[in-house]
């Protein structure tokens, strides 16, 4: 008898594969007081969060209270930043789209007004904002797909830090195991042609998958791998 497949066990939420929430320190979202004031801050610090690809920066505000940001490429301890309505266009600082000019890279974006921020926060990365429309604002997003949000939506001036971190090469698997360990990655993934018949439907000595790999949609969990609902496989005929 066979049972459940890795990626259904971590699917059920368990604390087996669930990582411990006091590991990260920080939840990175914009201030709730930036959407309709105007609030000046200073950088004091920099953060090395395991959650997160990028460094943060730990602001304080002139009223003393704190938050923390994603950082972005070039900015330095004693930089001030701004969010809100009004704001500068500085490194670092936190405005609405309808306020950023074409062509200025942005990251950090919100997909709705008010959500915190969601698009494009990995190390390295930035957003042009391409276009300003009468009721939206294109954006075009990293992987150079444009999409139009809202002019409300709020966005980070620049490109987040720590770019060159995958440029180094990780030479040794036992280090590569550890990077996925800190943000509760699966590594290393096993192909299911080199499992055993009980772990997975492709498993066994024969080092094939032994049957088709086009599966159901409708198929039973522990049986739903390999090509699901596909239209098609094989090359395409000339």
């Amino acid at each position: 008898m066979g049972k459940k497949l890795k990626q259904q066990r971590r699917g059920k939420g368990s604390n087996v594969y669930r990582k411990p929430p006091h590991h990260f320190k920080a939840d990175v979202v914009f201030s709730k007081r930036s959407i309709n004031n105007k609030i000046t801050g200073e950088v004091v610090e920099f953060i090395d969060d395991p959650g997160h690809t990028a460094p943060l920066m730990k602001i304080r505000y002139d009223d003393y209270t704190e938050s923390i940001l994603i950082a972005p490429e070039g900015i330095k301890i004693g930089d001030k930043i701004e969010e809100g309505i009004g704001a500068s266009i500085t490194l670092g600082s936190v405005l609405n789209l309808s306020q950023i000019p074409d062509g200025m890279p942005i990251y950090n974006i919100e997909s709705h007004p008010g959500d915190g921020g969601k698009l494009t926060r990995a190390a390295g990365n930035f957003a042009t904002v391409a276009s300003h429309n009468q009721n939206s604002v294109t954006v075009s997003l990293p992987s150079k797909k444009n999409i139009d949000l809202s002019p409300d939506c709020r966005a980070e001036i620049g490109a987040v830090a720590g770019g060159g971190a995958k440029a180094k090469p990780i030479m040794k698997a036992g280090k590569n195991f550890y990077i996925k360990h800190a943000v509760n990655r699966t590594w290393p993934t096993n192909r299911g042609v080199k499992s055993n018949p009980v772990d997975h439907p492709f498993g066994g000595k024969q080092h094939h998958k032994g049957a088709s790999s086009m599966t159901s949609r409708n198929a039973p969990p522990g049986a739903k791998v390999g090509h699901i609902a596909a239209r098609r496989v094989g090359r395409r005929k000339r």
